[in-house]
């Protein structure tokens, strides 16, 4: 059975970035897979201290609920993350996490062992109250550097710009159309 893993990156429940992601965890859904969906901020996650502590054994020793977001990650065949644009970036949810996944990168580039047992896909949904490329832009290297981490190959994105108030996402029935049928996609290759 395929697993996937939705990440919802956004402070607001229910906002633009997480109904989008909830689109695409419908259509996976729908094309028979067990969907999952984290919300990062509903988490007590604190951020990497810089502390070395994984340096040597790839864990890290930060006790926190970050230790499920570990375990569900390294269980699923696919990833989607959501999150809106906040000056020009991903938010500080999704920043919180990557940069806790600093034992991966580890694990991967200073130990020399596979940071994953498996290659697996990965979607980015991001949404902005703006239409600048360049933030887009930015948010999308953020993730697609997570995702080699992680061993996980950019499958696609959707990038949503003029989406300002909470819910404006529903007036715009082609993303949410196209997030669905992404998820779907991303289901049936897998399986």
């Amino acid at each position: 059975m395929v697993k996937i893993l939705g990440i919802s990156g956004s402070p607001r429940r229910r906002g633009n970035s997480e109904l989008l992601l909830d689109r695409a965890l419908e259509g996976a859904s729908r094309a028979g897979a067990v969907v999952e969906k984290i919300v990062l901020n509903e988490l007590c996650l604190k951020p990497c201290q810089g502390c070395g502590g994984c340096a040597r054994t790839a864990r890290c020793v930060i006790k926190d609920e970050m230790r499920s977001v570990y375990r569900k990650v390294d269980e699923s065949d696919a990833l989607v993350v959501a999150s809106p644009v906040y000056f020009g970036s991903v938010s500080a949810q999704v920043k919180i996490m990557i940069d806790r996944f600093q034992p991966y990168w580890i694990k991967k580039y200073i130990l020399k062992r596979p940071a994953s047992k498996k290659d697996r896909k990965g979607i980015f949904l991001c949404v902005a109250g703006s239409d600048k490329r360049a933030f887009f832009a930015n948010a999308r290297s953020i993730i697609k550097i997570f995702f080699v981490t992680l061993n996980i190959g950019y499958f696609g994105g959707i990038f949503c710009g003029r989406c300002e108030g909470p819910g404006e996402i529903k007036r715009k029935g082609p993303v949410l159309k196209r997030s669905f049928e992404m998820g779907m996609k991303l289901a049936k290759s897998l399986s």
